[in-house]
Order: C-alpha cells, then sequence, then structure tokens
C-alpha cells in the first residue's frame, strides 16, 4: 500500500476510490476517469432519459425520473396532468440526493408538495422518481440485487458480469406505500447500511438465509416454484449492457481528457456495482450504478454496548473474493505473455509482489492472499494498491522457500466467475450505440486535448466541415443555438471548471439539429441520418486533404 503515492512502476494499480493519479504512464489502473461522476443519480438520469427518447421500449427498465431543481415546475405539471386525467391513480415517488449514498437523505413522497425544500436543494440537487410499488417479495420481504459487472475496456467495448451477486433484504415486511407507513425506512429501502441498524437484520452464516444472501439462491427458490430463470438472467444481462451504452459516450470524453490519444498512459478496468430491483413479475429495473461498490467480507458485530468487533461475513467472501480474483486474472498483463511465448512459467512467476510500505502488510502468494487483502485494504481505501509479477525472487519479506504449483498459474483456480457478455452479444446492441458516435463527434472537434467542453469556434468547424448550414440555417442561427443551450446547460450547474458546451448540451444541438433536418422520420432514424451524413461529409473531407497533400 502507498498512501503517499508510489515510486517504481507497476503492472496493476489499484485505487480505493478514483483516478486521481497523473504519474502513471503505463500498466493498468482500476478506475476510468470519470466514472464517479458520470454514475451520479443526475448524470445517470440524464443519460438513461436521452436512450429513452432514442429507444422508448428498450429503456423501460429504468423508472421515469425529474431532476431537482430545475424540473420542479415540470414534475408538478406532469403530475396535476396525470391526476386530472385519472383522479384514482395513486402514485409514490422516491426522492434521492444525488450525491447521496447507502440511502442517506432518501425518502418517499405521495405529492410535489411533500419535497423538503428547506436548507437549500440548491446545493444538494437531487433525482425524484416513480417508486416501483409492486416489488417481487421473498419471505414477505422487499430485496434488490447487487450485480459486480467488470467494464474491462472502453475501446473496444468489453463487459463481464459475476455469474452471483448478493441479495440485500429489508428487515420490516413489506406493504404498499401509504401516508401511514412511508416513512418506515426498513420496509421500502433495501440499503444494507440502513437495515443493519434495524433490531430485526439477521447475520447468517449460511448463503440461503438472513437479511443478506447470494442471488444464487434466490434464483434457486424461483426456478423451484416454475419461473423462468434464465429468461430473468437474459434480461437482466440487456440491462447491464444497455446501461453501460448508456454510459460509455461521457466516459470517453473524461477518458481523452485525462489520457489523450497519443499520450503515454495506462489502461483502464472498473467493478461496478449495479443495484437491481425485481419486480412482481420478474422484470429487473435498474434502481442505480455504484462505481466503488463495497468489498467488505467482514461485518461489525456488537459485543457490548459501543463495543463492536469485525466478524466474517461467509456470503460477502463468496461472492466478493471470485470477483476480485477473477478481474486480475482477466487482467493479468502475464497472461498475454504467457500466450504469446507458450512457454510454461517457473513457479517463481506465479506469484503476485507487493512494494512494500514500512509498517504496512505486503501481499503473500497468490494462494490464500485475497481475504487478507481484501480485509487490509478497506482499513485504508484512499490508499493504493500497487501489484506487480516478480520474476525469480519472492515478494518481500516472502519465504525462500515456495510451496509446490502447479504448471499453469490457472491451474488451481476455479473456474471464472465473471461471464462476458459485451462484445459477446455486441450484434444484438450495436443499433443502440448512436450517442456514442455522437461523442466521437463532438471529441473530434475540441480541438485542445485535455479539455472536455467544446467553444464556439469548434462548434462553428463541426457545423461548417459538415455542410450544416444552408439559407435556411446560417451562421448566426448557428451562434444562437450554441449560446441558448449552453447557456441553459450551464445555468443547470455542469462543472463550471471550464466554459463552453458539455457532451450533453451537443447531444442536445444535434437532436435538434436531426429533427430540422429530417422532419419525417422517428427521433431514432433523424439522429442516425444525421450522423451519417456528418461522418460521410468528413470521410469526404479527409479524402480530399489526403489528394492535396500527395499534390
Amino acid at each position: 500500500q502507498f498512501p503517499f503515492g508510489r515510486r517504481l512502476p507497476c503492472d496493476i494499480y489499484w485505487h480505493g476510490v478514483s483516478f486521481h493519479d497523473n504519474n502513471i504512464f503505463s500498466g493498468q489502473v482500476n478506475k476510468f476517469p470519470g466514472m464517479m461522476e458520470t454514475v451520479r443519480k443526475i448524470t445517470l438520469s440524464r443519460a438513461m432519459r436521452t436512450m429513452q427518447d432514442l429507444f422508448p421500449l428498450e429503456y423501460n427498465f429504468y423508472p421515469r425520473s425529474w431532476i431537482l431543481p430545475e424540473e420542479l415546475p415540470l414534475f408538478v405539471a406532469e403530475f396535476r396532468v396525470m391526476k386530472d386525467s385519472n383522479p384514482s391513480w395513486k402514485p409514490t415517488f422516491i426522492v434521492k440526493p444525488d450525491g447521496g449514498c447507502q440511502g442517506d437523505g432518501i425518502y418517499l413522497i405521495k405529492d410535489p408538495s411533500d419535497i423538503r425544500l428547506t436548507g437549500s436543494i440548491q446545493s444538494r440537487p437531487a433525482v425524484v422518481q416513480e417508486y416501483i410499488c409492486k416489488p417481487l417479495l421473498m419471505d414477505k420481504l422487499k430485496f434488490d440485487i447487487r450485480l459486480y459487472v467488470l467494464l474491462k475496456s472502453l475501446e473496444p467495448l468489453e463487459i463481464y458480469i459475476a455469474k452471483d451477486g448478493l441479495s440485500r433484504f429489508c428487515t420490516q415486511p413489506y406493504q404498499e406505500p401509504t401516508l401511514k407507513n412511508l416513512h418506515q425506512v426498513f420496509m421500502h429501502l433495501t440499503n444494507y447500511s440502513l437495515n443493519i441498524h434495524s433490531g430485526n437484520f439477521i447475520h447468517s452464516d449460511s448463503v440461503n438465509t438472513g437479511s443478506k444472501r447470494t442471488f444464487s439462491s434466490i434464483l434457486c427458490r424461483l426456478s423451484s416454484r416454475g419461473a423462468d430463470v434464465k429468461k430473468l438472467w437474459s434480461d437482466i444481462i440487456s440491462l447491464v449492457i444497455k446501461t453501460i451504452i448508456a454510459l460509455t459516450p461521457e466516459l470517453k470524453v473524461y477518458y481523452q481528457s485525462d489520457i489523450p490519444a497519443g499520450k503515454p498512459g495506462p489502461t483502464c478496468f472498473q467493478i461496478l456495482g449495479f443495484d437491481i430491483l425485481l419486480m412482481k413479475n420478474l422484470k429487473p429495473m435498474l434502481l442505480e450504478v455504484n462505481a466503488n461498490p463495497s468489498m467488505r467480507i467482514e461485518h461489525e458485530q456488537e459485543l457490548s454496548p459501543g463495543v463492536f468487533e469485525n466478524v466474517p461475513s461467509p456470503v460477502d467472501e463468496e461472492v466478493k473474493v471470485a470477483v476480485i480474483r477473477d478481474t486480475l486474472r482477466l487482467v493479468d498483463p502475464q497472461k498475454k505473455k504467457r500466450k504469446d511465448t507458450q512457454v510454461t512459467v517457473p513457479p517463481q512467476q506465479q506469484w503476485f509482489g507487493v512494494q512494500e510500505h514500512p509498517g504496512l502488510w505486503d501481499l503473500s502468494p497468490w494462494r490464500g492472499w485475497m481475504g487478507g487483502a481484501l480485509r487490509s485494504f478497506q482499513a485504508d481505501p484512499s490508499a493504493v494498491l500497487c501489484c506487480r509479477c516478480q520474476s525469480l525472487e519472492p515478494a518481500p519479506g516472502a519465504s525462500e522457500e515456495l510451496p509446490d504449483a502447479p504448471p499453469s498459474p490457472e491451474a488451481a483456480l476455479p473456474s471464472l466467475c465473471l461471464k462476458q457478455v459485451f462484445p459477446k452479444y455486441a450484434k444484438q446492441f450495436s443499433y443502440l450505440r448512436l450517442v456514442d458516435r455522437v461523442a466521437a463527434l463532438f471529441i473530434r472537434f475540441l480541438g485542445v486535448k485535455g479539455t472536455t467542453k467544446l467553444g464556439p469556434t469548434g462548434f462553428r468547424t463541426f457545423i461548417r466541415n459538415c455542410k450544416l448550414s444552408n439559407s435556411n440555417f446560417s451562421m448566426a442561427a448557428v451562434d444562437i443555438l450554441y449560446i441558448d443551450i449552453t447557456r441553459r446547460w450551464n445555468s443547470m450547474g455542469i462543472d463550471h471548471k471550464e466554459s463552453g458546451m458539455c457532451l450533453q448540451a451537443f447531444v442536445e444541438a444535434f437532436f435538434c439539429l436531426a429533427q430540422k433536418k429530417y422532419k419525417s422520420l422517428p427521433l431514432h432514424e433523424q439522429v442516425e441520418s444525421l450522423i451519417d451524413f456528418c461522418e460521410c461529409r468528413l470521410a469526404a473531407l479527409r479524402d480530399k486533404r489526403l489528394v492535396w497533400g500527395c499534390g
């Protein structure tokens, strides 16, 4: 562990919180630049809404959402229209602070007037969503699913899903929301960090019982009831892929800003936590995505008032150790070298070593180190764990005598718990990647490396190079469009560190241009047609410049 930075280059850097080291020029980092910002509740809701506008049926797994404070009037107006058209409609909404975690600040409401405007909602914006009133219950309790997803690569896109996850239960029997029970968090909120404080929370050594269980145990019970578990898994895989597709445009902008093309830098991977709720009809609904899912494999147990000790959690250990172990196997830099050379690796090279820091733990042999690594790392999650494959020497402080090792590093390990879903199923989902292509145009015209916002000159160059201006849409109108949209997005408090047009504003402007140019088509066809048109114009311009260069 290196709480104050590290000195030697490493193969794998394991940051505790976010990508924050500008001095890494090679290797792999377990965090993507901008991931924390991209999966925040407001940014995620905006990304999902963009995809819902383009593909409403494909993205109906995310609850309808409004962003506070700027969309409060819209929320009130739409609520009134629905109520007037259907007086018997009795909805429930859930309010989630944008930067909240572990259930902090979440509450349920029945009417827009119940939104808590005390304090300053400007300083703590939030998302209000339709509450899912008919969840699937087990033992009369509401529960959600935490699935671990490995984003192994952004370009090309590579996604893995863990074959097992966690099911986290409420601790009070569920009833549909009423004015009397809205405030009963142990009934409505599945957050582990909330329910662990309930007197009804059950710590269990079995993966099939208690307030936290494996997802596979839930699937077994559903299968015994005759449920179509294969279809459920298929729906979950589809939800994960579609969500990642919605997030990648923003991530690519952050990535090129921190690691510009042509500049030495690391590659990135990241484990994400997907929180999913099953409806009564077994339809999965996305609740949120966590950039830093907890990897604790222990829980606190109160021995006496105010005295706690850490106790192993078999459920957490079974799921999380496998996820981290297999993530390291998939990103192992020695794996490619072994494939390339086809040479049996000596036992000494089958070890991972940690560059030792005085007073801190060192990483022992590959076998048996994972539990200890997790326990030590969780004590200081802001530290950086740096691993490099040792050649011919044991890890610092390790015994000179190495235990017998199998011929291959993989031979002694279980089969992978992480299943590749993309590009494996790429053909089924490639048509959804329209905003990815819009983001590629945005990045192309950013101009200055390291920036995330498009200036007015860049926007005008985009319009001019793609030949989008004409007698009905002059360059003066282009400037007005740029100013109006940029000003509105900047007024929402979207990253004031840079001036200019952010990606979300550019996407809105692009959709506006598509609707002007292709009026009779559905929105997704309008956008796809304009993308094709722009890409064709830019390709022709590139060819023209090549000819000029040859001349």
